[in-house]
């Protein structure tokens, strides 16, 4: 017989792996980004609910999850098992919006902590109070589990009522996928009107995947075709490798047909012996625990790889488009310091505020030209390289990221943040020439802001500036001119250099926000492979 394996150190292994799985993101909307996400979110309930609890308790009761179609009839089902009402069934769908968790009283200490589904809220109904009278407001329902006692169940054996596996309302799919992934039994109830469709036979092959201890409920069916109907259904559940599945088949009765009454005990009694056989008879109950923890264990072999090829496909993903931002930033930086140095920025405006200085231009407006013109420059890079990225961003599905294909406008425009930034250049070169003006005799020593004027025409005016370099060494000296603008042309190149690698780091920003890194990939097949050694 197969037992549990309840080591520290698979424990261990185990609670690494789950910190790993709960790690991995996938924000980039790839092809496959929807199936990880919903993989690690599956994988992460059957660790929290099921696999690691049981674990750590082998003790604990079997949970029996009822699931199924809606309209299956799962809640008459669970009244009929237990013997009286106590999760509301009707005709009106979905029926079933808080899920109900019924034990003996004995072991109700067992669910009423955070065993199990830890992320639903606790809340503890008098018998057939059906009213959302017990949540507090704005409480969603679909987050809240009803925890019911009654004496007719054994100890050792809890059912749970989920809501429908097809619920129009998204909340009651995905909290039904959870509560099964809690179950050491899944009980899958389908009807003689439904069973071949396609949403219960998802959930079927999904526990042949997972080797998980299932058993099949034919519900409603009508007493002149009760053997044809189950002979077929039977036929269905042998080709798709179901046939050792425990397999029940309740008639369509008048308590079932109006939804709102108690199945006679005849019409459960197969079901409710082979329940309680499993949670009373110790091998039974050792056999489906192991069976469900192994096949959850099991299935790691492939999803974990699964989980690593996503966060992979995620990484690569980033790099290409990192890549794409640098490359456009690097190919605009390279050409503005060759604009720079052929002197590009003395052109215009700035072209004829030089040629009227200094008789009918003064050393400040001619500043001002050039500051005008340096910002043109460097915003035209900035704007020709987000082109560039926008482009190329287009034909790659990952930039449909939020917050990368959908820029949010920024406090500050590109042309505001450049302008602060040259006119902080502007600021910095002024206190350069005061410094250098100041070592200079007081009665020769010109005007700091025309020497500015000066060695920045020089700076960014290429051959037409040649003059003002001229002018400046008559007027401060040759030794002095050429250290300033030494001085002035470093400041240059790393405002410039500033300008654009903030611009870059901004266009960066929102895909460095989404933290996709290569560690997830290692991570992942790391702890897969120190859980299998302690296997």
């Amino acid at each position: 017989m197969v037992t549990l394996d309840v080591r520290p150190q698979l424990l261990d292994a185990l609670s690494a792996l789950r910190d790993r799985v709960a790690a991995a993101r996938f924000p980039l909307p790839l092809a496959g980004a929807p199936r990880a996400r919903a993989n690690r979110d599956e994988l992460l309930a059957q660790l929290d609910d099921y696999l690691v609890p049981r674990l750590r308790e082998p003790e604990a009761p079997l949970l029996a999850v009822v699931g199924g179609s809606t309209g299956a009839g799962k809640s008459t089902l669970v009244n009929s098992l237990v013997g009286r009402r106590v999760s509301e069934a009707g005709v009106l769908r979905p029926t079933t919006r808080t899920p109900v968790l019924v034990c003996h009283p004995e072991d109700q200490h067992w669910f009423s902590g955070m065993r199990v589904l830890p992320d639903l809220t606790r809340v503890w109904a008098p018998q057939r109070d059906f009213t959302d009278d017990l949540l507090l407001p704005g409480e969603n329902p679909a987050r809240v589990l009803r925890v019911e006692t009654a004496e007719t169940l054994p100890p050792g054996l809890a059912l749970l009522d989920a809501p429908d596996i097809d619920s129009l309302v998204s909340d009651n799919r995905v909290l039904a996928a959870e509560l099964i992934c809690a179950a050491d039994i899944w009980i899958m109830v389908t009807t003689a009107a439904r069973y071949a469709d396609a949403v219960p036979w998802h959930m079927l092959r999904t526990a042949k995947e997972y080797d998980v201890s299932l058993v099949t409920v034919l519900d409603r069916v009508p007493h002149q075709v009760i053997g044809e109907v189950s002979r077929q259904y039977g036929a269905l559940l042998t080709k798709a490798g179901l046939g050792h599945v425990p397999r029940f088949t309740v008639p369509e009765l008048p308590e079932s047909v109006w939804g709102g009454g108690l199945l006679p005990a005849t019409a459960v009694a197969q079901l409710r012996t082979w329940l309680i056989h499993q949670a009373q008879d110790p091998a039974a109950r050792q056999q489906i625990m192991a069976r469900t923890a192994r096949g959850v264990l099991d299935s790691l072999k492939s999803r974990m790889p699964e989980l690593a090829g996503a966060a992979a496909a995620q990484y690569a993903a980033a790099l290409r488009l990192t890549a794409v931002v640098e490359a456009a930033y690097d190919s605009e930086h390279t050409r503005v310091r060759g604009r720079l140095q052929a002197g590009a920025v003395l052109a215009g405006d700035a072209l004829k505020r030089w040629r009227a200085f200094p008789l009918d231009c003064t050393a400040d407006e001619l500043l001002d030209a050039l500051v005008e013109s340096l910002a043109t420059l460097l915003l035209c890079a900035v704007t020709a390289a987000d082109e560039r990225i926008d482009d190329a961003w287009r034909r790659e599905p990952a930039a449909a990221a939020p917050g990368l294909a959908d820029r949010e406008p920024a406090a500050q425009s590109a042309e505001q943040r450049i302008g602060i930034a040259v006119r902080r250049w502007r600021r910095e070169l002024e206190e350069y020439a005061e410094d250098e003006v100041r070592e200079l005799d007081r009665s020769l020593a010109p005007d700091p802001e025309l020497v500015a004027a000066l060695v920045g025409t020089a700076l960014l005016g290429g051959r037409r500036g040649r003059t003002a370099g001229e002018t400046l060494a008559e007027r401060i000296g040759g030794h002095a001119a050429l250290r300033l603008r030494d001085r002035a042309g470093r400041l240059l190149v790393e405002h410039v250099d500033r300008v654009l690698h903030a611009e870059r780091e901004r266009r960066l920003a929102p895909l460095d926000a989404l933290d996709v890194n290569p560690e997830p990939q290692a991570e992942l097949i790391a702890a897969l492979s120190v859980l299998q050694k302690e296997r």
